[in-house]
């Protein structure tokens, strides 16, 4: 018999202080449950509308440097074309099996190449950091409070895809926005599941030095741009 580590010591005793998914809440923490909703609810006052809370994420998002733009179903892959011909890019990294994917690959100039994430990271590491200039997600949710995307990364769109190419692109349907996380988190039923990761961004990477120099771009995308659509349509 071999003698565990500190470290399966450590897991074991993690694993069995985690409940399994069909436990039920204690009455404990229902009430705990219930008093921070009484409290966030008391906070928020009336729900705000979706249009403020598309004027809140917009003014959040723009404060944070990203680049936002309000836009209907119909026109913003139109918009995401014309913005990446004028930036020069070249290469975008989205997944075409999504419908919002496959519309904005179907609106680019001749001028710009497309690339999925369909293959391992080992295989085009190099490719990936050296020739895409742009990578595509479609949130899951958006915060309004704070402008922050809420991003579910799957194997089609994962978190590399918004953490590696120098820009990012994000859509966000203003029907998914929240007023706030708690908001969130009770409306999207967290506690029922959660996927793997979950990604938040609110604005273009940054960070600064010790002498408080800001500098974007160190950590990640250096730039943001936000589509919000407005009208609750999907891409055809």
């Amino acid at each position: 018999m071999t003698t565990m580590s500190a470290r399966e010591r450590m897991l074991g005793r993690l694993r069995a202080a985690v409940p399994t998914s069909g436990t039920s809440l204690t009455p404990d923490t229902l009430k705990l449950d219930q008093r921070i909703d009484s409290h966030f609810d008391a906070r928020r006052g009336e729900p705000p509308s979706v249009s403020e809370m598309v004027a809140s994420m917009q003014a959040a998002l723009t404060a944070s440097h990203a680049e936002v733009v309000c836009a209907d179903a119909a026109s913003w892959p139109a918009w995401v074309a014309r913005r990446l011909q004028e930036e020069g890019m070249r290469r975008l990294l989205l997944d075409r099996n999504r419908p919002e994917g496959a519309a904005l690959a179907r609106a680019l100039p001749p001028g710009i190449d497309t690339a999925g994430f369909d293959r391992p990271l080992e295989t085009w590491k190099a490719e990936l950091f050296d020739t895409v200039d742009a990578g595509f997600t479609v949130a899951r949710s958006g915060l309004a409070a704070t402008g922050t995307l809420v991003l579910a990364p799957d194997p089609g769109s994962p978190r590399t895809m918004s953490l590696v190419p120098p820009t990012h692109i994000a859509l966000v349907y203003a029907s998914t926005l929240h007023p706030d996380l708690h908001a969130a988190v009770r409306a999207e039923r967290w506690t029922d599941g959660m996927p793997t990761n979950l990604v938040m961004v609110s604005g273009p990477s940054k960070t600064s030095d010790i002498q408080q120099t800001l500098a974007y771009g160190a950590h990640g995308p250096r730039r943001l741009w936000v589509v919000i659509v407005t009208d609750g349509g999907t891409a055809q």
